[in-house]
Order: C-alpha cells, then sequence, then structure tokens
C-alpha cells in the first residue's frame, strides 16, 4: 500500500527543509512520478502553479520565509535547552571535568561530600585607599597610611617552609593602635584600637585629611576615661579581649589564637611587633602590628 505523503508546512515541521523535497512529496502524492519519461523540473513547476489536489499553495518564496522562520525557532529552543540543563547540573554540583572529584569538588553522588562543601569564592576587589594622595605630614598618620592596605583589603603571601619549598599560605597583617590623648572635653582618654575592624565601619577620609582627629571610642577593644574612671572592653571580629589576666590586659587574635600583651615592660608576643611613634597630635601612640601565618 501506498503511503500518503503530507504536504503544505506540515513537511517542514516533520523535518522537510528543502523545497525540492516538498515539490517532490507533493508531486508524488500527485501521481506526475507515474510519468516516467516527464521532466522533473516541469513536475516541479506544474506543482507550484497550483496543478494539485487538495492542500495550501506554497510559493517558493513563501517556503523560504517559513523555513527560515522555522529554523530560528528550532534553533531557539535548541539554544534554552542546552542552557537549561548546563543550570541543573550546576545545581546539582556536577563538575564538568573528571578530575571534579579528585580536585575537592562535589561528587555526583549527592551522599557524598568533599571537604570543599560550603566553600565559595569571596573574593573581592581591593577597595580603595582613603590615605592615597593625601600630603601627610605627621609621623602618626604616616605610619597608619603604611599599613591601611594590609588592613583594609588582606594579603596572601608565598613563604617558604621548613622542608625549602615554597607554599601558599594566608599571611594576614593586623593592627592594633593604642591612643593616650584629651577629648574634645578636656577629660584624658586612652585605649586600644582594632585598627581593621575600624576601617570596615568607619570612613577615615576625616582622619587623614586632618578634619578630626582619630580618638578611641567606648566601642573599641579597650576604652578608658581617667577623669571618670569608665573602662569599657569589647571584643572584635579579629580580637578577642582577655580582661581578667592579673599581669594586664591581653588581646587573643582569633585567626592563629595568638596572644597580643600590650605591657611595654614585656614583648608582644609570637609574630608581634610594639612600635612608639613620636607624634605631635597625641600625648603617647604606639602601634602593634600582627602577621597571622595559620594554614587553612
Amino acid at each position: 500500500m501506498k503511503k500518503k505523503a503530507p504536504c503544505g508546512i506540515h513537511l517542514v515541521l516533520n523535518g522537510w527543509c528543502r523545497l525540492f523535497a516538498l515539490v517532490d512529496a507533493v508531486a508524488e502524492a500527485l501521481g506526475f512520478n507515474v510519468l516516467s519519461q516527464m521532466d522533473e523540473s516541469l513536475a516541479r513547476q506544474l506543482v507550484e502553479l497550483g496543478y494539485r489536489g487538495t492542500g495550501e499553495v506554497v510559493k517558493r518564496e513563501d517556503f523560504e520565509a517559513r523555513k527560515a522562520a522555522i529554523e530560528i525557532a528550532m534553533l531557539a529552543e535548541r539554544t534554552q535547552k542546552k542552557h537549561t540543563e548546563r543550570g541543573r547540573d550546576t545545581g546539582r554540583g556536577r563538575s564538568s571535568s573528571p578530575w571534579g572529584a579528585r580536585c575537592g569538588t562535589q561528587s555526583q553522588d549527592p551522599g557524598i561530600m568533599t571537604r570543599a562543601k560550603g566553600r565559595r569564592s569571596t573574593t573581592e576587589p581591593p577597595r580603595t585607599l582613603t590615605s592615597a594622595g593625601k600630603d601627610l605630614q605627621d609621623n602618626f598618620l604616616k605610619a597608619l597610611a603604611l599599613r591601611e592596605e594590609d588592613n583594609r583589603n588582606g594579603k596572601v603571601s608565598m613563604i617558604k617552609t621548613k622542608a625549602r619549598t615554597w607554599s601558599t599560605m594566608p599571611q594576614i597583617k593586623l593592627t592594633v593602635i593604642f591612643i593616650r590623648d584629651r577629648n574634645s572635653h578636656g577629660q584624658e582618654v586612652s585605649g586600644y584600637i582594632d585598627y581593621a575592624h575600624r576601617l570596615k565601619i568607619e570612613d577615615f577620609e576625616v582622619y587623614f585629611s586632618g578634619k578630626r582627629r582619630l580618638l578611641p571610642k567606648p566601642t573599641d577593644m579597650s576604652f578608658y576615661n581617667w577623669d571618670s574612671h569608665i573602662a569599657v572592653c569589647n571584643s572584635t571580629p579579629n580580637y578577642q579581649v582577655i580582661a581578667d589576666n592579673p599581669e594586664g590586659l591581653l588581646f587573643k587574635y582569633k585567626r592563629d589564637r595568638k596572644i597580643l600583651n600590650v605591657d611595654p615592660k614585656t614583648l608582644p608576643g609570637d609574630n608581634s611587633t610594639r612600635t612608639p611613634i613620636q607624634t605631635e597630635l597625641y600625648i603617647q601612640a604606639v602601634i602593634f602590628d600582627h602577621i597571622s601565618r595559620r594554614k587553612t
């Protein structure tokens, strides 16, 4: 039994993408193929002129236009399907590399989780330094400017191990500032400031421009008013305050758990330095620098 050939635009939807294929199919359906001596080009012209049975008459120009529109639609559908499948794979945590399971990424089996779960890149672009371009004259402001980038952005350095090999180890430098001076009310105040923390919550443009002076606040790591005898201690995201030490105030760095001793009669501690600053802005100013080299 002879199979009836489809006609019209449905031929395109069924995968018939050429005009000649369409015309040949219609010609075959109308019986032109039984005339073995008929020229193929003549048969195509007869179909295009409308000598055919039932159905829609499709001219060459209309067919090309419809064909182009359908091809564009099919291409868009395939592209959208690819993006959808790629998004599903990303949502399941699959790696496009066969080495994903060896590199600490999540495996395809949702029941097998690796150490890298939950670790995402939190790297942010370096922020603009507020001390940049300032004509700083005082030693204290110069010392803060030298340490602003380290405390604001942090650094990752390549350091040499005991095995004489270089390895990547987070090396972050943080600064604690001690200031003793009089406030706007003439009261003598002193305190220890977490420089990195203050940089995040306060604009230091007013300090480097000379519009205001940096002074300890009751919200800093340590604050003491010598006139009212008010003493306040606060832990910060970087340091834990140890106020009950009989030998004096201590600060423990939360990253490597090293102790910073601010007593001038003793050493400041491991990976820490104490630098007195000769300044005309304050009665006394001391800068403590700590470098954390803990492996992560």
